[in-house]
């Protein structure tokens, strides 16, 4: 496994080379057994191909132009919308989207208790881990992954083309890889961390 976390990277480009059900199968499987937060398993999935992915890009297009419209969800983040076309340009391409919902979250809106909150945040911590899995899942069978968060430019076009119990919280592109990048930096431990003792 060390292997994998050491050369998994987010793939962007990606062959046209199909991805069988089985190895879908397989990465759902990775996901399923995350860790989770008092066993919630806080994690649904819908696998988009063919003419259901093509519909998911169609409404993260439609959500950007809602956004740069001014009907923004997200006004203080218009800087990132040149890199959510790209990353709808991406999905376009990529044979796979798997779009990972938690079925205990809170609408976007919603004024939360502090508990509701540390199990919403919980959850998300949960779903992390999932897609993790997921993603060194792709790295061991020779295929690429893109871990996507700009689904939310599209949020609510999305989640009304795409019912899921609970909110959508996050959507992973899967592929055979036309890439290989370099690492990407990473923040040296000594800076990052602090030691305690006694």
């Amino acid at each position: 496994m060390i292997s994998e976390i050491n050369s998994r990277r987010s793939i962007r480009r990606y062959t046209g080379e199909p991805v069988s059900r089985e190895q879908i199968l397989a990465l759902l499987e990775a996901g399923n057994r995350a860790p989770s937060a008092k066993n919630r398993q806080p994690w649904r999935f819908l696998v988009l191909t063919d003419k259901a992915k093509d519909e998911a890009v169609k409404a993260m297009r439609q959500g950007i132009a809602r956004e740069k419209a001014g009907d923004a969800l997200l006004p203080g983040s218009s800087r990132h919308l040149p890199g959510a076309e790209h990353t709808a340009d991406i999905v376009e391409h990529a044979p796979v989207l798997i779009l990972v919902s938690n079925p205990y979250g809170y609408k976007l809106d919603d004024r939360l208790l502090p508990e509701q909150r540390i199990y919403d945040l919980a959850n998300l911590l949960s779903v992390g881990a999932c897609v993790q899995n997921i993603c060194l899942e792709a790295e061991a069978q020779g295929l690429g992954s893109l871990w996507i968060c700009d689904i939310f430019f599209a949020y609510e076009e999305l989640s009304r083309r795409f019912w899921m119990p609970g909110q959508i919280v996050t959507a992973v592109a899967i592929g055979h890889p036309d890439e290989s990048p370099v690492p990407r930096p990473r923040q040296p431990l000594k800076e990052i961390t602090e030691w305690r003792e006694g």
